[in-house]
């Protein structure tokens, strides 16, 4: 039985109450210390023995009753005392009647409590007397080696509790603190003792005590034990916000019955600090990755900066602004005011999650496309000017409100790329986001720099695609080119902004005999280089136009430039067999070209097409479907070792012949073939108007892929008029020469061209002279009318004519000077029978005179 009172939990010591007998439950105090009791009579022997010491010694009455105490509880072990040692400690020695207290070993009879049979029993032997004064004795056994376990544990808890750096403290039930160790003392900033009889409201902010009396409630009524409670606070002394972690679990007694809650305090602020770094270093690797990924996919300057603004807001800032320096924009390596920041910028991109912000410092927003200047003293022009980073706080208008309303602080960061400064960024923060740090301005430089680096090779790309465009046009012919007997017809289309230029081009070249040449070819390949070729193999054609070769031949001499083009500093090849010699390294350098040369000859309605393996023209004529020409392929420019085809047509008037590159009728859309196909159907009208025909076709097939250029010419051909031809043969006499001259004369007047009559004559005279004198057989002369008047001498020499300056002696050798100064151009070509010169005069046009011939002749003395 234990003696307390039944309702007095918790009541003060002093409170008067009538004491009430209640069982004690299993599991107290006395049952872990493994206390038992007996006593003695008059006599020394055991008169009473106790349930408890029948369990502690495993010995039952029967066996202990009437017995000598060492006999009992040792009877074969050592004797520390004579027997019936017990009967003087009934009076004690000298019968003082004192209590004595003994070590005695005992053997437990039953062998129970853990298979332990020996044992060592602490007896406290307390002398007693009845009311007769009879002498007896109470004695109460300990056992030795419980009693010593509990006060190790004992110990060992007080050394937990007390030297843990852990913070423990216990709550009773009642929730107030019944005990505190001294690091939960160092850690809520008050002594331990200070701690006792407190609730959670008395060290905690009022927020924090409830969610912890919640909490404590919670295990006290439910076991389950609570981890990782998150407490704010401050402690007595500091202005620095602390974070504790707390974890609850409920304490029992020995029976079960709870008796509080324990609790481990850790401070964790230092922990937390690192992790919000480890997350904002990680967020911030995260951001550069995605800067990485997202930035610089395109080279146009102003999809890179939108690029960097879309990285950047929201996640690193509330709104930005990329400007860049107008000059750098357009092409300009260093514009004036670079270097102090005063030059004029271009705001190229915009971005903010807030709306209705300015990100700038000052009253007017920069609107995205407007070009600006910085104050010399600003922030911005200061960050201009140093390269550094510059930090702009919010600051207040005229007015006492903040710009921007809302904006907290801005970072105006320099975009840096080879060690030139090509413009500025700007992030902003509002007021209720986190403020820039030292780790925000180091982020905030390298997404500058990476959209820096990114923009200025934009900036270059977009540099050299343009001059590349230029050069690439500049090498195409200006407008719709004219031509005798030929309407003419174009379209160049580059492929869109972002891809590189190419090498298509094409060209007419005005022959003489009012021919015309037609070229259209494609360099393989793109880029800069492949404009280049293309440059030079068009300045080739027009050179071996004006020789006046044979298609095959004309394509024959450009495929050895081609292959020269290859070579360092363009050297040809002395065989085909040198090519075979080439090292594999080298092939990425072989420049393939194809090409297809048309020469359409306006008298004789004929056209000579050689193809060098380009796609073959297609022809239409009035009232039938268009079809491509049977024109042997022929191999491409630059690979060599084949011979090219000439195929001559003949093509009645008003037929439309269409030249093109495999951009207009190839795409990865569809195959070629189907192309082709549409290319003929959008032909179907030829009759048309030549530009409404090209706008049709272009509008009927798919010219906006951006894959690769386009180049298409057409041209709907009329031979000359009968009327316009006049053509004589000439028996090799002197008297042709007068014959030809009065010829001249007669045709020239019948065409009503009188003032080109003296001229004509004159230099007819001249070219007849020569065929009389230096060719052979029988002499042809051809005048040609169209755009301009074209007189053609034949003869079967081939010896071509030079010209040669005489000197003041010379009484001849001034005929071909002569015909230089009064004619528009002249020439000579070779025939298959012979040789051509030919002179062409301008049609008179009532603004200018015609050539004066006696002026000409006075020139040459």
């Amino acid at each position: 039985m234990s003696e307390k009172p039944a309702g007095t939990a918790g009541r003060p010591e002093g409170t008067d109450a009538a004491p009430t007998w209640q069982s004690s439950p299993p599991g107290s105090l006395y049952d872990h210390i493994r206390v038992a009791s007996f006593s003695l009579g008059p006599d020394g022997r055991i008169d009473r023995w106790s349930e408890r010491a029948a369990d502690l010694f495993g010995i039952p009455a029967r066996q202990a009753v009437g017995k000598d105490p060492l006999e009992v509880l040792a009877p074969a072990g050592p004797r520390h005392a004579p027997r019936h040692a017990s009967v003087p400690l009934l009076g004690g020695p000298g019968g003082e009647g004192r209590a004595w207290t003994g070590l005695v070993p005992y053997q437990r009879g039953d062998g129970r409590h853990d298979g332990d049979t020996a044992g060592l029993a602490e007896i406290y032997v307390m002398p007693s007397e009845d009311a007769d004064g009879g002498r007896s004795a109470l004695c109460v056994a300990v056992d030795v080696k419980a009693l010593r376990g509990i006060e190790t544990d004992i110990a060992a808890s007080e050394a937990v509790f007390g030297q843990s750096p852990l913070g423990f403290f216990f709550f009773g039930t009642d929730l107030t603190l019944l005990r505190v160790n001294e690091s939960f003392a160092q850690t809520f900033g008050r002594p331990a003792a200070w701690h006792r009889g407190r609730t959670p409201y008395d060290f905690l902010p009022r927020p924090e005590a409830d969610r912890l009396t919640a909490a404590l409630r919670q295990v006290l009524a439910s076991g389950k034990p609570m981890a990782d409670i998150q407490l704010v606070g401050t402690v007595p002394g500091q202005s620095e916000r602390r974070r504790w972690s707390v974890s609850l679990y409920r304490l029992h007694s020995g029976s079960g019955r709870p008796i509080g809650v324990a609790a481990i305090a850790t401070d964790v602020t230092g922990r937390r600090r690192a992790e919000r770094e480890a997350a904002g270093v990680r967020r911030n690797l995260a951001l550069l990755n995605e800067a990485g990924a997202r930035i610089g996919n395109s080279l146009d300057l102003e999809t890179t900066a939108r690029e960097l603004l879309d990285v950047a807001v929201p996640q690193f800032c509330d709104l930005a602004s990329v400007d860049l320096y107008q000059g750098l924009l357009v092409g300009d390596e260093a514009p004036p005011g670079l270097a102090d920041g005063s030059a004029e910028l271009r705001r190229v991109a915009f971005s903010s999650a807030v709306s209705g912000v300015p990100v700038d410092d000052g009253h007017k927003p920069v609107q995205v496309g407007e070009v600006h200047r910085y104050p010399f003293h600003s922030p911005c022009a200061q960050a201009l000017r140093t390269a550094h980073v510059q930090v702009v706080p919010g600051r207040e208008g005229e007015d006492g409100t903040e710009l921007g309303a809302v904006v907290q602080s801005t970072l105006a960061v320099p975009m840096v790329a080879r060690d030139t400064v090509v413009g500025l960024a700007q992030f902003s923060r509002t007021k209720g986001s986190e403020p820039f740090g030292e780790r925000d301005t180091a982020l905030a430089v390298e997404l500058a720099a990476r959209a820096a680096v990114c923009i200025d090779n934009a900036r270059l790309y977009r540099r050299e695609h343009e001059r590349a465009l230029i050069l690439q046009r500049s090498l195409l012919p200006p407008g719709d080119p004219e031509a005798a007997g030929v309407d003419i017809a174009c379209r160049y289309l580059p492929g869109n902004a972002a891809t590189e230029v190419g090498g298509d081009w094409f060209d007419v070249i005005e022959l003489p005999g009012h021919r015309t040449a037609l070229v259209v070819g494609d360099v393989m390949g793109r880029g800069l280089r492949a404009a280049v070729a293309m440059g030079e193999l068009r300045t080739a054609v027009r050179t071996l136009a004006m020789l006046d070769l044979e298609p095959a031949e004309v394509l024959s001499h450009l495929d050895e430039i081609a292959h020269g083009l290859g070579r360092p500093g363009g050297k040809q090849s002395a065989s085909r067999g040198v090519r075979g010699s080439v090292r594999p390294a080298d092939l990425s350098e072989v420049y393939l070209a194809t090409c297809v040369y048309a020469v359409y000859d306006p008298v004789t309605r004929r056209c000579t097409i050689a193809n060098a393996g380009h796609l073959p023209p297609v022809l239409v004529e009035s009232g039938r479907p268009a079809v491509p020409l049977d024109v042997p392929p022929g191999m491409p420019l630059g690979v060599g070792g084949e011979p090219f085809e000439d195929t001559e047509i003949e093509l009645p008037d008003g037929s439309l012949l269409a030249l093109y590159t495999d951009g207009l009728v190839e795409s990865r859309d569809h195959p070629l073939d189907e192309g082709l196909q549409a290319f003929r159907e959008a032909l179907s009208a030829p009759e048309r108007p030549l530009e409404e025909v090209c706008d049709h076709v272009l509008g009927a097939l798919n010219t906006h892929h951006g894959e690769d250029d386009i180049a298409l010419l057409m041209a709907r051909l009329r031979g000359l008029k009968p009327g316009c031809v006049g053509d004589w043969t000439l028996p090799p006499e002197p008297r042709s020469v007068a014959q030809a001259r009065e010829l001249a004369r007669e045709q020239l007047e019948g065409w009503d061209l009188g003032a080109l009559v003296d001229t004509t004559e004159l230099l007819v005279s001249e070219l007849v002279t020569n065929a009389l004198r230096y060719g052979e057989g029988e002499i042809r002369l051809r005048l040609l009318l169209d755009r301009t008047l074209v007189c053609e001498v034949w003869d079967g020499g081939h010896v071509q004519p030079r010209r040669r300056r005489a000197r003041d002696t010379d009484e001849g050798g001034r005929g071909l000077q002569l015909v230089g100064l009064l004619s528009a151009a002249w020439g000579s070509r070779r025939t298959p029978h012979g040789k051509t010169v030919w002179f062409e005069l301008a049609l008179p046009d009532g603004d200018s005179p015609a050539p004066d011939a006696v002026e000409a002749l006075l020139s040459l003395y």
